[in-house]
């Protein structure tokens, strides 16, 4: 598996992620529509042109599962057992349809499992950055990783 081990971590380790995904303004629509989010500052452009935005901005939580995706491969990818928090999510600035976004990874912490054996907890901090560098989002995510 490409993904990493509890063993590969390390505590202050930094994760670039070199992969990165634009969004479309269909990927902002159908997860709006998936999630029965109405909210018009994502579907109602008339709506948002009125706000300090000027325009639509992309769902949150689409932004925080697209961030997290973009990790999966270099970091969890067949690794982990299971996500068991995700805390201290800030959206300082906003996504916008046809922003491309990148995300690192650090290994805030990390300890053996108290009732598995075969696995450890780690924290990790995810960022979120537009290609020219302005962040979008950070959080922090505890994840169940499998031992070798």
């Amino acid at each position: 598996m490409p993904g990493l081990y509890y063993e590969d971590l390390e505590i202050g380790q930094r994760i670039r992620h070199t992969q990165g995904r634009t969004v479309t303004e269909a990927d902002n629509v159908l997860f709006c529509a998936l999630t029965m989010n109405t909210q018009p500052l994502h579907m109602n452009e008339d709506f948002a042109a009125n706000t300090p935005f000027g325009r639509r901005i992309v769902n949150g939580i689409f932004t925080l599962g697209l961030v997290v995706g973009l990790t999966v491969a270099d970091l969890t990818e067949g690794t982990i057992l299971a996500n068991l928090s995700y805390e201290k999510v800030v959206h300082p600035n906003p996504v916008f349809h046809g922003d491309t976004l990148y995300a690192e990874s650090e290994v805030l912490d990390k300890r053996l499992s108290q009732s598995r054996p075969n696995v450890g907890i780690v924290r990790l901090k995810h960022i979120g950055r537009k290609a020219d560098g302005t962040v979008v989002i950070e959080l922090e995510r505890t994840v169940m990783f499998l031992r070798k």
